[in-house]
């Protein structure tokens, strides 16, 4: 059967918070009978947006993660609610059971995402339901992925071993990888941009006490003796490795322009950085 599956672009998310936006409209003030009770307006992010800065000055950038409910194929939530308070449909969504799971303030507690929340006017956990309540009636699409403005959420419905193979071939990612055991079927497109890191930096040539960007530098990025990749600089000098893991030791960066004798620079990466202007 096929399974319903949230798509994140962790490069196309601006922090724009429409997706929060939408989820509140839908469900603050208004009870879904059978799938959820009304949110509190104030304490819940049923659709949280996590925010990660990379870099130092000169180099800045930001990644912003929307991050719900991961509906979980080894849903913790599941296990740990009492009376069949929490169940995963045979479509891929999880839901708790307005009724059901009332008091049970453990569930709160299984969630390893921080996904669940507890409402203390009702006595009862709460989380996204992906608009379940809109897709049974028709729907395409939760209220998220038709607010979102740049494409950064989009809703598909495939069969499981679809799903799978792109995992395996890492054009999506799970948050906590391939060997995740809560199994979560929201994936990520570019999630690089969260959890690793870079290294960037300019090249500039001088002669004749004139500086000048070095557009077309060769710089290559090596490890343990093993090249990583290659670049060329652009017009302003500015190059940047990504995809790095934090805290991954010492890396040579080795320039080469217009022939001339080639430069290397030692960096030890722990967290993204800026080398600076490397001149030539």
């Amino acid at each position: 059967m096929k399974r319903y599956h949230l798509i994140i672009d962790v490069e196309k998310c601006e922090n724009c918070n429409n997706c929060f936006l939408a989820c509140k409209d839908e469900f603050c003030g208004n009870d879904w009978d059978g799938y959820s009770a009304s949110q509190p307006a104030h304490g819940h992010r049923w659709m949280n947006i996590l925010r990660k800065e990379r870099g130092q000055f000169p180099v800045i950038d930001v990644a912003y993660l929307p991050s719900p409910c991961m509906h979980c194929d080894q849903a913790p939530c599941i296990s740990s609610a009492s009376n069949g308070a929490v169940h995963k449909r045979p479509d891929g969504i999880v839901l708790i059971d307005p009724r059901k799971a009332v008091g049970q303030q453990q569930i709160v507690k299984a969630c390893p995402y921080g996904a669940i929340y507890w409402n203390a006017e009702k006595n009862l956990p709460q989380k996204c339901t992906m608009c379940a309540h809109l897709l049974d009636q028709g729907w395409k699409a939760p209220r998220c992925v038709q607010a979102c403005p740049t494409g950064a959420l989009s809703f598909v419905r495939l069969e499981a071993e679809q799903m799978r193979q792109m995992v395996e071939t890492r054009e999506l990612e799970t948050i906590g990888g391939r060997d995740n055991p809560t199994r979560p079927t929201v994936c990520y497109k570019n999630l690089h941009r969260y959890k690793k890191c870079f290294i960037a930096g300019s090249v500039a040539t001088k002669r004749d006490g004139q500086t000048e960007c070095a557009q077309g530098a060769v710089v290559r990025l090596l490890k343990d003796g093993q090249a990583l990749g290659e670049t060329g600089a652009d017009a302003f000098g500015d190059f940047k490795f990504d995809r790095l893991a934090a805290h991954s030791g010492v890396y040579l960066i080795e320039i080469s322009h217009h022939g001339e004798k080639k430069k290397e620079l030692s960096v030890e990466l722990n967290e993204s950085l800026s080398v600076g202007t490397i001149l030539i």
